[in-house]
């Protein structure tokens, strides 16, 4: 892993983190199916950060960087879900929230670039 690129260190810390926050869940506190939706969304953000770094063009990086995107909104999605269905609220999880809407606020810039530079 790039030690310098904050995108992917993020990405990297953020899938972790949600794998910790999952593993220690109760089927009774989040449903299976919920928890593998997140699961998937979660970590297919940072993969797909992984996957761009090593692109051949300009076109595949914004593809990819695209899909660790639509990925992160979908995770968003999950996260909220949990938060407004919870019966406490956890830190965790708000620490997980904003922690994927940082990530989206950097891959949306990325985004924003690597578009600009297309045109």
């Amino acid at each position: 892993m790039e030690d310098s690129n904050p995108v992917l260190i993020k990405s990297f810390a953020f899938s972790v983190n949600l794998l910790n926050y999952l593993k220690n869940k109760k089927r009774s506190e989040i449903p299976e199916v919920l928890k593998n939706q997140l699961f998937k969304s979660g970590t297919s953000i940072g993969a797909n950060i992984e996957e761009s770094m090593g692109s051949q063009s300009r076109k595949e990086f914004f593809h990819k960087i695209s899909i660790a995107y639509r990925e992160a909104r979908e995770t968003h999605y999950w996260l909220r879900i949990i938060n407004a269905t919870s019966e406490s609220k956890n830190p965790e999880l708000n620490r997980l929230t904003v922690s994927v809407e940082e990530l989206l606020k950097l891959i949306g810039s990325i985004r924003k670039t690597t578009r600009a530079k297309l045109k």
